[in-house]
């Protein structure tokens, strides 16, 4: 199998030294740098309102993606009328307030309500928490409509003009292109290839009917619950991107066919991995996954792009133009990422090598999951590094969301601070797992010197755990970056007035 980027041809042993040189137990990492500084403006303290009902709610990956979006475009829609140049994404100049009005108390207050009015849009069971927050501020809701407030009810129409935008993008918010209502619903008539499969029992090849199709899973929940996957949003590619010109204007090119040699190799390659996983690249699956934080791949690049602000002191004005690019560009990718899934409807690991090993003895944790550690099973009964309650994501392999996401992350923020440096680190704590409780053993740190690092490390995870095979991780990477690069020069060209 052709060399890529973090893993090698030529057996475990070669798999094992290329996955070192990305966090391995061999690499140590660097010493971790000096505390971070702590910073809340105006963005930043909205920012960790959006992740904190994307966390509380459990919101799927894209749907997350769009819901952040449309509160930081919300708010920049707002500041955009106290600028002298900037253009709404929406209104263009039209909101535009005399030089008088410019000020840092004013744009704070209209972005506060613009991201206030959008969240409560995104999250109404949320209210509650969002009213709370806007009093801290020294709000009430009811500013919005007082004749006398002018920053609040600016903010408020900022913030519908950007939802009435997104009213009718393909999303399916309100339910009302599907029959039943139900939000985000599939109305595309997708249909899966592939009957279920029981992750608990050995799969025959007979239940395996396109090997290179994606599968639904059967399994049972935390609760014991019998659960089907669907295809989570397969119409999402559809959506009316921010930058793109459409979902699949950078599509990447197929996954490996079956019948190839390559679709063979990268079963065995994921096979032979999680074999000889190392502590310390379960941790590193554990955590891009979200561990026990519940963080999903765009909320940690919003946590990093906090970081970046903290330590650079930005002002409002340098973070609305910031989380505005970042945010739009994450959204852009999961519709470019599900474009490409949907194109391709390609197998995840778990489907291709119980197939492949059917009849054979490999490696693998039991129906109990990693908490009973690794043994000898039949391959067609083979399980990821996953909890057994949630064994693969419900879409297709082709490419990596996380992949995807990350890379535009990294994209729009060295675009934005003129660098790749990022100089973080992590510590997660002994037996703190959320996929194998009893590790870390010891206090594992997880360190990337630049943004780059972080997205090879968050792409090679998904490898890691088994639910990624690397061309989705590689491919996603190469999109993300592209997706990136068009968002954020889109987003620059919005607040440069060039629009």
């Amino acid at each position: 199998m052709k060399r890529r980027t973090f893993l090698a041809a030529g057996g475990a042993a070669a798999i094992g030294n290329a996955l070192t040189a990305c966090g391995g137990s061999h690499n140590p990492p660097p010493s971790p740098p000096p505390p971070e500084p702590t910073q809340e403006g105006t963005v930043t303290g909205w920012n960790n309102q959006a992740l904190e009902a994307v966390r509380t709610t459990r919101m799927a990956p894209p749907m997350a993606a769009r819901a952040v979006a449309i509160v930081h475009s919300a708010m920049y829609e707002a500041w955009a009328a106290y600028d002298n140049a900037a253009l709404g994404q929406c209104l263009g100049a039209q909101l535009r307030r005399p030089a008088v009005e410019r000020t840092a108390a004013n744009k704070a207050r209209a972005m506060s309500f613009a991201a206030y009015a959008a969240l409560l849009d995104q999250f109404p069971g949320q209210q509650a928490a969002f009213t709370a927050y806007l009093i801290t501020l020294g709000s009430r809701p009811i500013d919005a409509y007082n004749n006398s407030a002018t920053a609040p009810r600016l903010g408020t129409i900022a913030a519908q003009a950007v939802l009435d935008k997104r009213r009718d993008d393909g999303a399916n918010q309100a339910g009302t292109m599907a029959p039943g209502g139900t939000p985000f619903a599939d109305y595309s008539g997708y249909l899966a290839r592939n009957p279920p499969l029981l992750v608990i029992q050995p799969t025959p090849r007979s239940g395996i009917v396109f090997p290179d199709r994606w599968q639904p899973l059967s399994f049972n929940d935390a609760a014991g619950v019998r659960r089907t996957q669907s295809f989570l949003t397969p119409f999402w590619g559809t959506l009316q991107p921010f930058a793109l010109t459409s979902g699949s204007q950078f599509r990447p090119p197929p996954p490996a066919a079956f019948g190839t040699q390559e679709f063979v190799d990268q079963a065995t390659e994921i096979v032979q991995i999680q074999a000889t996983l190392t502590e310390r690249q379960k941790v590193i699956g554990d955590f891009w996954a979200g561990g026990a934080s519940g963080e999903l791949p765009g909320s940690y690049w919003c946590r990093f792009a906090q970081l970046i602000s903290a330590r650079k002191g930005y002002t409002d004005d340098d973070d609305v133009k910031l989380f505005f690019a970042l945010t739009n560009a994450v959204f852009d990718a999961s519709i470019a990422a599900w474009d490409a899934k949907r194109a391709y409807d390609s197998a995840r690991p778990i489907t291709a090598i119980r197939y492949l090993f059917n009849g054979r003895i490999v490696q693998s944790f039991g129906p109990e999951g990693p908490a009973g550690g690794l043994r000898p099973v039949p391959g067609e009964a083979w399980m990821p590094f996953q909890l057994p309650s949630a064994p693969t994501p419900a879409f297709p392999d082709h490419v990596s969301g996380h992949s995807t996401f990350s890379a535009a992350s990294a994209e729009v923020l060295r675009r934005f601070t003129g660098s790749d440096l990022f100089r973080h680190a992590v510590t997660i704590q002994a037996r703190s797992l959320l996929i194998d409780p009893g590790l870390p053993t010891a206090p594992v740190t997880l360190a990337w010197e630049t943004f780059t690092d972080a997205v090879i490390e968050a792409s090679a995870s998904r490898v890691y755990t088994g639910i990624h095979f690397e061309r989705a991780s590689d491919d996603g990477r190469s999109l993300g970056n592209q997706v990136g690069a068009t968002a954020f020069a889109r987003a620059r060209a919005l607040w440069s007035g060039n629009a």
